[in-house]
């Protein structure tokens, strides 16, 4: 009589296990789900910080042996509006391939702009390519962005929002932003043009 619980409970113990490993799968496979949630979140965030905008977009030709190829060409302007903005192009058969090209391009050619409190530029900035020439002068605040054309995209996406800006210059949107482009990479603060200088502020202002 003694034996027989024994038996049953020796019976009923491997039952158990098989149910403990599959909770112990559930459990895992929760925390692998919740983590990859986590990875995928991160990962839109990142990409939602980046505004994209389209300047211009060309169908553009190129004459070969058989005749002429005819591709699309993209001008886009990346920026995030805290002091990173890239001005990027792209070629492709159709439109929306010339504009991903566009935005990666963008991504790899980005500018650091140094912010003021006001949101504006701290000095006054000359950029030139080609036959475009842009001035970009600070502006008090309240004043918002005066300019136009791929200038104003340029600006608006870097996150300035107090500026001056004019063209001086042709008129194609490309060549404009690489000019404001360059002129905003030529900014430096009076920080770090101090430090440079191996002078105090006072004695840069004097």
């Amino acid at each position: 009589m003694t034996n027989t619980p024994t038996k049953t409970e020796n019976q009923t113990a491997p039952d158990n296990v098989p149910s403990n490993n599959a909770s112990e799968q559930k459990r895992s496979n929760r925390n692998n789900d919740r983590k990859k949630n986590r990875r995928g979140d991160s990962k839109n965030e990142r990409e939602s910080e980046w505004q994209e905008r389209v300047v211009q977009i060309r169908r553009v030709s190129k004459t070969v042996k058989g005749g002429k190829k005819m591709s699309f060409r993209a001008i886009v302007v990346v920026g995030n509006e805290r002091g990173q903005v890239g001005v990027g192009v792209g070629k492709a058969g159709d439109v929306i391939g010339a504009v991903r090209k566009g935005v990666s391009d963008g991504k790899k050619n980005l500018v650091r702009v140094p912010l003021t409190p006001n949101n504006s530029i701290p000095t006054l900035s000359i950029g030139r390519d080609g036959a475009a020439n842009v001035l970009i002068r600070p502006a008090a605040p309240g004043t918002g962005v005066i300019a136009g054309g791929s200038i104003r995209t340029v600006l608006e996406l870097a996150g300035i929002k107090n500026v001056l800006a004019k063209r001086l210059g042709s008129k194609t949107p490309l060549n404009n932003a690489r000019a404001a482009m360059l002129a905003l990479s030529q900014l430096r603060t009076h920080k770090s043009v101090s430090r440079e200088r191996g002078i105090s502020l006072e004695q840069l202002y004097s």
